[in-house]
């Protein structure tokens, strides 16, 4: 075992026990959704290609429950991912200024999503918990990242940071995401943090 991995594991108890204390946040650890909305259009057009990634998503809709080893593969994947992919826009990879697919060595902060949320379902984790979210940064522009629901909240995997966070702890404005019945349809969020400190209205 190398020092880094080492280092990895050691950390992995004290990082997980944290998980189970953000549930105490004044703000809801998941998160609330306020009806249907329009899909992002790189979405819906991803659905057109590949219409067996937008089904309705059967079995039980709870979130799931947190293991241990659960909270060590969404790490796992959320770093791998990030390290093994390159970011460029969709205009310099495809000369499209929108366009959803699973990256090789190269993508845009969705197409690091997709992948995350492919490999996460190949370890058995639900599609039902695992949604594209669409966001603001503080700088108004529009990013995605994947949100995992989860019976200890709502954690946020990011193509920009390496640590996984609850949603109320991200700097990000939460619009809209997948629905949990179905991932091809898409739903609203209401984001309490925007009311209570009066920023960014949409």
């Amino acid at each position: 075992m190398t020092t880094k991995t080492f280092l990895r594991a050691g950390l992995l108890g004290v990082i997980f026990s944290a998980a189970a204390a953000h549930s105490a946040l004044a703000f809801p650890a998941n998160m609330t959704t306020d009806g249907a909305t329009n899909p992002p259009v790189g979405h819906y057009e991803f659905c057109r290609r590949l219409p067996q990634e937008c089904r309705a998503n059967p079995g039980d809709s709870a979130p799931a429950t947190l293991s241990r080893e659960g909270w060590k593969k969404i790490l796992e994947v959320n770093y791998d991912v990030n390290q093994s992919v390159t970011p460029l826009t969709d205009k310099e990879i495809y000369g499209v200024e929108e366009y959803w697919a699973y990256p090789d060595k190269v993508g845009d902060c969705e197409d690091y999503v997709l992948l995350k949320r492919k490999r996460l379902m190949q370890a058995g984790f639900s599609p039902s918990d695992l949604l594209i979210t669409v966001v603001l940064q503080p700088n108004g522009e529009g990013h995605a990242v994947l949100t995992v629901r989860t019976d200890r909240g709502d954690f946020v995997l990011d193509n920009m940071r390496n640590k996984v966070l609850l949603w109320s702890e991200t700097e990000y404005t939460f619009l809209k995401r997948q629905s949990v019945e179905n991932s091809g349809r898409w739903v609203k969020l209401q984001d309490g943090r925007t009311v209570a400190v009066g920023s960014v209205t949409q």
